[in-house]
């Protein structure tokens, strides 16, 4: 409905240069551990490099501990979760594109998860109030969503996209459609392409 192009594969042999830098953006669709060999990793590198997208979701931020360059572009580390629950998310700038239709404070349930290794260069678009739920340890400043430019190209991620009813969640997917295009950015193709690693 986006007129997006989509590649979906668990297949890391697509992350070499020819084949990646066919793609506007890259989705890390709730990635976990290590995904990507030091070849693969370099190739990465050098698409966002020249100018490539990339868009993280959810255990986006539970990928690549080894991988530095990887923890400053997606922007955090996983550090753990408290059980599934409904909180208060903030809204703290609504200029972005992926943020300019949320009216805030949003109340969600989903997986709330806490962060380490916080790059303090990403821009947040959205916090969650720990005070609205049990089991958050990131404080007064706890982001949810962020985007940034990085090393020549640019980053968009969301924490939220654990549970099913996320997907189906018109306010998140206008959201995460807005982190797209973002991330996009100038790399309009003849046609949008999208590819995803799950």
């Amino acid at each position: 409905e986006n007129d997006f192009k989509v590649v979906a594969t668990k297949d890391s042999l697509y992350f070499v240069e020819d084949s990646l830098k066919q793609f506007s953006v890259i989705v890390f669709l709730n990635t976990t551990g290590d995904i990507l060999n030091y070849e693969q990793q370099a190739d990465f590198e050098r698409y966002i490099q020249a100018g490539g997208g990339f868009v993280g979701l959810h255990a986006a931020t539970d990928t690549e501990y080894d991988w530095p360059w990887y923890n400053k572009l997606v922007g955090a580390y996983f550090e753990g979760h408290p059980r599934i629950q409904e909180a208060t998310l903030n809204v703290i700038d609504n200029n972005h594109q992926s943020t300019k239709t949320i009216e805030t404070p949003w109340i969600k349930e989903d997986e709330w998860y806490n962060f380490k290794s916080i790059n303090p260069d990403i821009n947040v678009l959205i916090t969650i109030d720990e005070t609205t739920y049990k089991g958050g340890t990131n404080g007064e400043n706890h982001p949810i969503s962020w985007y940034h430019e990085y090393d020549g190209g640019r980053a968009f991620y969301t924490e939220m996209g654990h549970t099913d009813e996320t997907y189906s969640n018109p306010i998140f997917l206008n959201h995460l459609l807005g982190g797209i295009n973002y991330a996009i950015g100038k790399n309009h193709l003849d046609y949008k392409k999208v590819t995803s690693e799950r």
